[in-house]
C-alpha cells in the first residue's frame, strides 16, 4: 500500500487480554479433563497464542506451523503453501490452530482438513479477529476475540509486509490518511 499511514486503535491490549481470558475459560469448559495441542500459525499468531496460553488451566502442548497465502500482498492468493509443519503427533489429540485473522477462510479450511487428516481428536479454531465480510469458503471458527470490518488490519502481532507487528493494539491501515 502507498502512502499507508495506521488507522485508530480498534482494540486496546487491555482489551485483547480480557478477550484471551473469556476463551480460555471457553477452552476449559469445551475440553475439561482433556490434553490441548495448540498449534500456532506463525507469525501473526503469536500475540494472541501467548495470551490465550497463559490463561487456560489444562494439560497443554503447542506446536507451531508457518503457511503462507498472501506474501507481500494484502489480498490471499488462494493457494495455501506449509513453509513449517508440526513436530508434535496430534494423533487422537484436540487440536486448537490459533491464528491472527479469518478473511478469506482459505486457509484455515484448509489446514483444519489437513490436521483432521492427521487423526486428530478434534479439531478447532482460535481467532483472534473474524473478517467475515472477506470470507470466500465456510469455515467455523470455534472460538472469535472480536468481528472487524472490511480493513487490512496490523498490530498485535498482524503485518503488511512484516511491518506493524509490535503495535501492542489493532488498527487499520488508511492509504487515504482518514
Amino acid at each position: 500500500m502507498t502512502g499507508d499511514t495506521v488507522g485508530s486503535v480498534m482494540f486496546t491490549q487491555e482489551e485483547i487480554n480480557a478477550r484471551a481470558a473469556e476463551i480460555a475459560r471457553d477452552i476449559e469448559r469445551d475440553l475439561a479433563g482433556e490434553q490441548v495441542v495448540l498449534v500456532g500459525i506463525l507469525r501473526g499468531a503469536v500475540m494472541w497464542m501467548v495470551d490465550m496460553m497463559k490463561n487456560v488451566n489444562l494439560d497443554m502442548v503447542i506446536d507451531f506451523m508457518a503457511v503462507s497465502s498472501y506474501g507481500s500482498s494484502t489480498k490471499s492468493s488462494g493457494i495455501v503453501k506449509i513453509v513449517k509443519d508440526l513436530e508434535t503427533d496430534i494423533k487422537d489429540k484436540n487440536v486448537i490452530i490459533v491464528e491472527d485473522i479469518v478473511d478469506s477462510g482459505t486457509t484455515l479450511k484448509y489446514l483444519k482438513e489437513y490436521l483432521s487428516g492427521r487423526g486428530a481428536k478434534t479439531v478447532r479454531i482460535s481467532a483472534l479477529l473474524d473478517k467475515p465480510a472477506g470470507r470466500r469458503v465456510d469455515v467455523d471458527v470455534d472460538y472469535i476475540g472480536f468481528t472487524v470490518d472490511d480493513r487490512f488490519i496490523v498490530g498485535y502481532g498482524l503485518d503488511y509486509d512484516q511491518r506493524y507487528r509490535n503495535l501492542p493494539y489493532i488498527t487499520y491501515l488508511d492509504d487515504d490518511g482518514e
